[in-house]
């Protein structure tokens, strides 16, 4: 492997967001020369992981495939804090609701069972009962699950920057990729700050990737979001105030509407409740030029549930931020080897459930860049599933 020089590295990483970072700093600890390279800053707002918090949880309806991945994240946030003397993950606990039969409260518990998982199904007169903020439906069911929570997201960025930095990586900022080639002795992307040289290379630009991956099979659609913070009234802001552990205080929430997916956190700080749609979402043609401003159609949405579920909480909107979702065309992940060139790892198209896994995406990337394979149960998010 090359030297470390201005622009070689023995690995260089495209995308310094949730898993460039998580990248880089495992890279990193393992010996590996490092430059990790993005168009902004460590912890920017122009992309995918940002926002105060995301959800953590273990029962995973998406599919229970991920359980495994997640059980080893949940390990490596704990050592990423402990590394840091910084408290990232906080395990408020969260309620899951919707009916019994939909995909959200099916999967999970299908998830649970298939692993054992700590998780309670209450009715939702239960459910209210033990949490009198929310309102559900009478046919609802909910699932309680303690071990969830919430990521401090930008602190979780900044905190794998500082590892990898401890390590001796370096992060180049204000830099654009214009591109990449492979070849027997290497890797070499061209850059607007001129040409990098590395023996392997991770790619996890998130937005960026469907310009970056070079994998004509893969179809990726960017997908604008609308975070929504709310303010409650001050008679009841205790009511909505995170709690010091599960089942005190408001937990995380998550409700499987006829209306969409929708999602929230207790509040932290003077911005109050974070409530977010995970469904639906705006077409993006291109990051760069995003139309930041509020989508109101969206913010109507999120606030006609907020009045539906959380009645208390009133109508105080004081911020809001616009998120990307990179989708892929079946929701899930492409972590692996790229397809066409072994020196390659990419991890892209989380769909909006991704970042909860940066701490395990992070290993398993240094994994496939270091050894060319990795431990970690993957084959399911394999690149080569849209082969053809």
């Amino acid at each position: 492997m090359p030297t470390a020089t201005a622009t070689s590295a023995d690995v260089i990483v495209l995308g310094t967001g949730g898993m460039g970072t998580a990248a880089c700093a495992h890279l990193a600890a393992r010996g590996a020369t490092v430059i990790g390279l993005d168009r902004f800053q460590i912890a920017h707002d122009r992309g995918s992981s940002h926002g105060q918090t995301r959800l953590i949880r273990q029962a995973y309806f998406e599919h229970p495939d991920y359980v495994p991945l997640l059980l080893e994240a949940y390990r490596l946030w704990r050592g990423l804090e402990e590394a840091t003397g910084t408290r990232l993950l906080f395990q408020s606990g969260l309620l899951l609701a919707g009916p019994e039969t939909g995909e959200a409260v099916a999967g999970a518990l299908h998830a649970a069972a298939i692993h054992r998982l700590p998780i309670e199904r209450l009715a939702a007169s239960e459910a209210h009962k033990r949490w009198p903020t929310f309102a559900l439906d009478d046919d609802w069911v909910a699932v309680w699950e303690p071990a969830a929570g919430y990521l401090l997201v930008e602190e979780c960025v900044r905190a794998h920057a500082e590892v990898a930095t401890r390590h001796g990586a370096r992060f180049d900022a204000g830099v654009a990729i214009h591109g990449w080639r492979a070849g027997a002795r290497g890797v070499t992307v061209d850059t607007d700050q001129g040409t990098f040289h590395a023996d392997r290379l991770v790619i996890a630009p998130g937005a960026w990737a469907a310009d970056l991956l070079e994998i004509p099979s893969v179809k990726l659609e960017v997908l604008k979001k609308t975070l929504c913070w709310y303010r409650p009234p001050a008679e009841h802001r205790a009511a909505f105030a995170a709690g010091p552990e599960p089942g005190r205080g408001l937990p995380c929430f998550a409700f499987d509407t006829p209306a969409g997916f929708y999602y929230g956190f207790p509040s932290l700080d003077d911005l109050g409740v974070k409530i977010a749609e995970h469904t639906g979402g705006t077409p993006v043609a291109d990051p760069l030029t995003l139309d930041r401003s509020l989508d109101r159609a969206e913010a109507a949405r999120v606030a006609a549930v907020a009045r539906a579920r959380l009645p208390a909480l009133g109508s105080d909107l004081v911020h809001h931020a616009a998120c990307l979702y990179t989708m892929t065309p079946d929701a899930h992940f492409l972590i692996g080897l790229h397809p066409e060139q072994s020196r390659v790892a990419i991890a892209a198209g989380f769909s909006g459930h991704g970042f909860k896994f940066a701490s395990v995406v992070g290993s398993i990337l240094a994994d496939l860049a270091l050894d060319g394979s990795t431990s970690q149960p993957i084959g399911f998010l394999a690149p080569s599933r849209f082969a053809g």
